[in-house]
């Protein structure tokens, strides 16, 4: 779906860069939607849509005119470019490694690795006792399971503590509704109960064979209950553990690192709460971690005989970590470990037996600190370069170890699984994923960071990369992408396909607008609701920087942005 979108993106902007302009002469008339008055009325405010009646999908009309587009699409534009479309498809596959597997994990003593087969769409889940030499098990082939779906997915695989059953959610529909199944690895048959209508992810009590699922609420979606399932049971009879009433609320459930707790989680943009039980007893009643308060955000971790919390409690807006005992979990009990910064962003904990590692954004970078648990030995942060890099820590679920595993990667360097020693601070780049197409090279590119003014004063950096050589005169085309909402930030991370842009001389940018975190949570506050103006005026701030710095100009300036990013395209053009 990317790469197809991608596709028709990168065409339309060459179309519309080409320097000579011509006009197309049309082979059909384009069709028009009909208009059918539609009032929709929420809060006593009445808004008018004319083409509601295209949101019903099987209706025959909209069916009908849908044919019309994309013959019209055909007609006047697929037929015309099938060659540049078929050079473009070809370049973009040629970056795809087609035969490839992650970095082997290692878990209660199996490593894990997930492979991927020349011709073959989806991944192939496997695992190795105690050593990569041992003789490679098969968890799942979602290859076979696929077979006779014209969609599937997998998700939320899940190994049982004595590493003999392994439940997983399947979607053959795709609409996210994902059927709970539960496989047998020593005999590789399935169990014959499945459970429908979850969110596909679940967590196995210490008992290894009492599994917690979510599910959802069949109209809207959204994960609203927890139930506790008995294997070999019929799931028809699973307890309801917990039903998350409040419709602003979902509901998730999962095991602490520690193995000690289970904890069902409950989340709003705002504000969360937690239950946690005892794993080694699933038929135990769920404690309240902390009351909810609107406004009071947090996540917990538990390490030895306490909960670590990460939380804006106190008005600490960048957050900050504190710590409570595991029997007195209410809030009053709370205290701090980390203090609030205003110029950091504390964004997580990763919790080893020696070592507490916490995740940072200053002046809008990732920084990886490492605080050993000893007062003897001193902490420290993983060293970076570069302006335009994205860096953190990925699967790292043993407890006993001074291994780190992160990720690196930049504008022009393609993602890096690195295992760091935290004790003596060495590394080893496990994976650099590879571009296969023989002509990507790193060192034909360069990457920048840069600052616009915005209207208001504030500063917005902008990332961008070009090919080196690009002469700073005004005449490049620039492609500025944004997202700018929820607090989502857009990292400066390698995006393979937009090097068919590049490649032709293109420099593609990212601004970082108000509406993400990328300077901290004020940023995020500063471009929401009655401050939402911000997110885009900074995007058209940022455009009329890169023209005036002779970047691009306005004949070659163009802009994307999808989803909430469509939200700001739509603003920023009217």
């Amino acid at each position: 779906m990317k790469t197809k979108s991608l596709l028709s993106i990168s065409i339309l902007i060459m179309i519309l860069s080409c320097k000579n302009e011509q006009s197309m002469n049309l082979n059909s008339e384009a069709p028009q939607a009909k208009k059918i008055e539609k009032k929709l009325e929420i809060h006593g405010d009445v808004r008018v849509d004319n083409y509601y009646w295209l949101n019903d999908r099987e209706d025959p009309e909209v069916i009908d005119y849908l044919n019309k587009e994309n013959k019209y699409l055909d007609d006047n534009f697929d037929n015309r470019t099938k060659d540049f479309q078929n050079t473009l498809f070809e370049e973009l596959k040629a970056r795809i490694k087609e035969d490839d597997e992650s970095v082997p994990y290692k878990y209660n003593g199996y490593w894990y690795i997930t492979k991927f087969e020349t011709g073959k769409d989806y991944p192939i889940y496997t695992r190795k006792k105690e050593n990569l030499d041992a003789e490679e098990e098969l968890i799942v082939d979602c290859n076979e399971l696929a077979k006779g779906h014209s969609y599937f997915s997998l998700t939320g695989l899940n190994i049982s503590p004595n590493n003999e059953l392994a439940a997983f959610g399947i979607d053959t529909v795709s609409r996210r509704r994902y059927t709970l199944h539960i496989k047998n690895l020593k005999t590789g048959d399935m169990f014959s109960e499945t459970i429908e209508n979850t969110t596909g992810g679940s967590t196995w009590a210490n008992d290894d064979k009492t599994l917690f699922y979510t599910k959802k609420d069949r109209e809207t979606l959204r994960s609203d209950r927890i139930f506790k399932h008995k294997l070999g049971e019929d799931p028809s009879g699973d307890q309801l553990v917990y039903n998350e009433t409040d419709e602003t609320f979902l509901t998730y459930v999962y095991k602490t690192k520690s193995k000690k707790y289970i904890v069902i989680g409950s989340s709003t943009t705002l504000s969360d709460e937690y239950r946690i039980l005892n794993a080694d007893t699933p038929d135990g009643e769920f404690r309240l971690f902390t009351a909810r308060e609107r406004n009071l955000e947090h996540n917990i971790s538990h390490y030895q005989d306490h909960f670590y919390v990460l939380t804006n409690k106190d008005g600490a807006r960048n957050f900050k970590l504190m710590k409570t005992s595991e029997n007195e979990t209410a809030a009053e009990n709370w205290e701090d470990v980390i203090p609030h910064r205003d110029e950091v962003l504390l964004q997580g904990i990763d919790i080893f037996s020696d070592y507490l590692v916490v995740s940072e954004r200053k002046e809008g970078l990732n920084r990886i600190h490492i605080k050993p648990w000893s007062e003897d030995s001193e902490a420290y942060y993983i060293p970076f370069e570069s302006e335009t890099y994205t860096a953190y820590t990925t699967t790292n679920v043993e407890f006993d170890t001074d291994i780190l595993r992160y990720s690196y990667t930049s504008l022009t360097t393609p993602p890096t699984v690195i295992d760091y020693n935290m004790t003596d601070r060495s590394s080893e780049i496990k994976k650099v994923s590879e571009v296969p197409d023989g002509k990507f090279d790193p060192e034909n590119y360069d990457s920048k960071r840069v600052w616009a003014n915005a209207r208001d004063g504030k500063k917005v950096a902008i990332s961008m990369v070009y090919r080196k050589g690009m002469e700073q005169n005004g005449k490049t085309p620039l492609l500025l992408y944004a997202y700018g909402s929820y607090g989502s930030t857009v990292s400066p991370s390698f995006r393979r396909n937009y090097f068919s842009l590049i490649d032709r001389g293109f420099i593609f940018a990212i601004a970082h607008i108000r509406g993400s975190q990328y300077l901290g949570r004020e940023w995020y506050e500063d471009g929401k609701m009655f401050n939402k103006m911000n997110t885009f005026t900074d995007f058209v701030d940022c455009s009329k920087f890169l023209i005036d710095e002779n970047y691009t100009s306005p004949e070659h300036h163009y802009a994307l942005g999808g989803s909430a990013g469509g939200l700001l395209m739509a603003a920023v053009v009217n």
